[in-house]
C-alpha cells in the first residue's frame, strides 16, 4: 500500500519505525512495546499482540534492515507465521511525504488446506491497517 502524508518525511519515518506505534493506528494490534533498547535501530525488537482469526497472537518484530530516514525492514516468526513488513518513506515537493508500507505474511501450518482463508483474512486486516495509517498519518 502507498499513502502520503502532509507530514514531514522524517516525523513519519521515526514514527513508523518505532513498530510499537502499530498499535495506535493498526485495529488488528491489540498492544505493541519495545523490548529493551527502543531503538529504532538494527536489532531493536517490538512485541505486538494481534487479533488474527479471533485469536490473540504475540509477534517479536526485529529490525533486519534499515537505511536511518527512509527504509526499515522488520521480521517476525513464530511457530504459526513468518511476517516481514517493509516501509519506505520518501518526502514529496509538497513538504509532505510518501508512505509505501508492505506486508508479507506467510503461514507455516496447513498452508496447502487454509491458504485460502488465511489469505482472505490477511487482506482484509490489511485494508482495515491502511484506513487505519491513513486517518493518524493526515492529521
Amino acid at each position: 500500500m502507498t499513502i502520503t502524508s502532509p507530514r514531514a518525511a522524517a516525523e513519519v519515518f521515526t514514527y513508523l519505525a518505532r513498530f510499537s506505534n502499530a498499535a495506535e493506528w493498526d485495529p488488528g494490534v491489540v498492544s505493541g512495546r519495545p523490548l529493551g533498547d527502543q531503538g529504532p535501530r538494527l536489532g531493536s525488537v517490538y512485541r505486538l499482540v494481534v487479533r488474527f482469526g479471533g485469536r490473540e497472537l504475540p509477534l517479536d518484530y526485529e529490525v533486519v534492515e534499515l537505511v536511518p530516514g527512509s527504509r526499515v525492514v522488520l521480521q517476525a516468526d513464530n511457530g504459526l507465521v513468518r511476517s516481514t513488513d517493509t516501509i519506505t518513506v520518501s518526502a514529496v515537493p509538497d513538504g509532505g511525504c510518501s508512505v509505501d508500507y508492505r506486508a508479507v505474511l506467510e503461514a507455516k501450518k496447513a498452508r496447502a488446506l487454509l491458504g485460502p482463508v488465511l489469505d482472505w483474512a490477511f487482506r482484509r486486516t490489511c485494508e482495515r491497517a491502511r484506513a487505519g495509517l491513513r486517518a493518524k498519518l493526515a492529521a
